[in-house]
């Protein structure tokens, strides 16, 4: 966390009480004035650092009330990086990493970024008993060149949040887009072991540090089925 601002290491912090279950979904945070005397710092940072928390799918603020737990244990591991999702607990899923280099950034509707070379790692999440596929997922990451030995040794401890958070890189913030995509392709249907032209969740994510530069930008494609969006309103 060195570099980080006083919002996204306190951020982290209470992140790191929710998933590690010492805050349950449903139970309210700490005040804000519980927050300030426990973390030293003003009301307005403590606030940002429930934003982060709340955009990342980890919390709702009700005004007036409180910021109550909203995780429960059954998101796709954002450690791995994936976006936040309603999955079956029922169902036993594996990871495999299809690709890991470096090279431009390969996504067709893909935001202008400021770099021509990437940390490529696609994933594929599939089902055990079967080998279906349901998300295939396109990280890009700005290369630089701390990155070499990852192409050796893997990412940190399989996960590229974890990596990604070795080398100093911590998500502030960020935009994310969700859509329909009308029909899998046969390229990517081949992937996931899925029928070609069957429509699909499609969720891009764009991160960016407190800086304001861009930490990763995400293609996942989803199981309709399997995946969902939640909102509170």
């Amino acid at each position: 966390m060195i570099g980080a601002s006083k919002p996204v290491r306190i951020a982290h912090t209470l992140e790191a009480d929710i998933r590690s279950g010492m805050l349950n979904r449903g139970d309210p945070l700490a005040s804000e004035s519980a927050l300030v005397k426990r973390f030293s710092v003003s009301r307005n940072t403590i606030r940002k650092s429930l934003e982060i928390l709340s955009s990342k799918g980890l919390i709702t603020t009700k005004s007036g009330i409180g910021s109550f737990v909203t995780f429960d244990g059954k998101t796709i591991d954002d450690r791995s990086g994936w976006s936040v999702a309603l999955a079956s607990g029922d169902i036993r899923l594996e990871t495999r990493v299809l690709a890991l280099a470096r090279g431009p950034i390969g996504i067709s509707d893909a935001p202008t970024l400021d770099s021509s070379e990437f940390l490529v790692v696609d994933r594929l999440r599939f089902r055990a008993e079967d080998g279906e596929g349901v998300s295939l997922e396109r990280s890009r990451v700005p290369w630089q060149d701390t990155f070499v030995g990852v192409l050796d040794e893997g990412l940190e401890a399989g996960s590229l949040t974890e990596l990604l958070r070795s080398k100093g890189l911590i998500v502030a913030g960020g935009d994310e887009w969700a859509g329909v995509l009308p029909a899998l392709s046969d390229a990517d249907a081949r992937l996931m072991q899925r029928r070609a032209g069957e429509p699909m969740l499609r969720l891009r994510r764009l991160t960016r540090g407190a800086d304001g530069s861009v930490i990763e930008f995400v293609e996942s494609i989803l199981d309709p089925v399997m995946f969902g969006l939640h909102m509170e309103f």
